[in-house]
This record gives structure tokens, sequence and C-alpha cells, in this order.
């Protein structure tokens, strides 16, 4: 999704202008004036709160939990899933650390089949 250093601000804007939307249609959508959306594309103010971060994803067709993490946020279920059950979520995250994504997607998989979902 994000290519090296590429900024919050700077992908967003790019996605936009890929996808034809202009910056007051898009600001009106996510609820933003038109100044504050330019300043965050121009990365001269940090990224918009989750809410505002979703509906952007939503309009551009991007993963959200990947935009999120670009934006520097940790998604709010996520985060009460951590609250609930720290250590237990840390290990299993530090034991996932050097995992392709494959290996990943295959933990996953077989997570979602145990637990019936």
């Amino acid at each position: 999704m994000k290519s090296g250093t590429e900024q919050f601000g700077a992908f967003i804007r790019k996605h936009r202008e890929d996808k034809e939307i202009g910056l007051r249609e898009m600001a009106k959508k996510i609820g933003v004036s038109p100044t504050y959306l330019s300043k965050v594309e121009r990365d001269e103010f940090s990224p918009p709160a989750e809410d505002r971060v979703r509906k952007i994803a939503e309009l551009l067709d991007l993963d959200v939990d990947e935009l999120l993490a670009m934006a520097g946020r940790v998604s709010s279920d996520l985060s009460e899933i951590i609250r609930d059950k720290p250590r237990a979520v840390a290990d299993l995250l530090r034991t996932t650390r050097g995992m392709s994504a494959d290996e990943l997607a295959r933990l996953t998989k077989a997570a979602k089949k145990r637990s019936g979902r």
C-alpha cells in the first residue's frame, strides 16, 4: 500500500486525484473544511481522527486498517482487544513478528476456523 517514506497526506491526495474526486467534494464527504483537507494532504497537519480516516478509506476504496496504520492510528476495536488481554495480545504479536504475509494469513485462517468465524 505505502511505498517507502510516502506520507499519509501525499498518499491520499494521489488516490483522491486518481479517483477524480475534487478536494472540496472530498472534504464535504468526510466532514472537514477544504482548507483543513488541503493541509492534511500537504502533510502540514496530522492525519484526521479514526472516523474520518475510515470515511477516506471508504471513498478511495482503500483498506481501512492499512490507512489507519499509515495515519499512526489503531482501530478502536483493536485497542479494545488489546486492553482486554494485553499480555496475550502482546505475546501473540511478538511471536508473529518475523512471519511473512502468507504465514500470517495461514495463522489467521486457522484461528478463524478454531473460533468458528
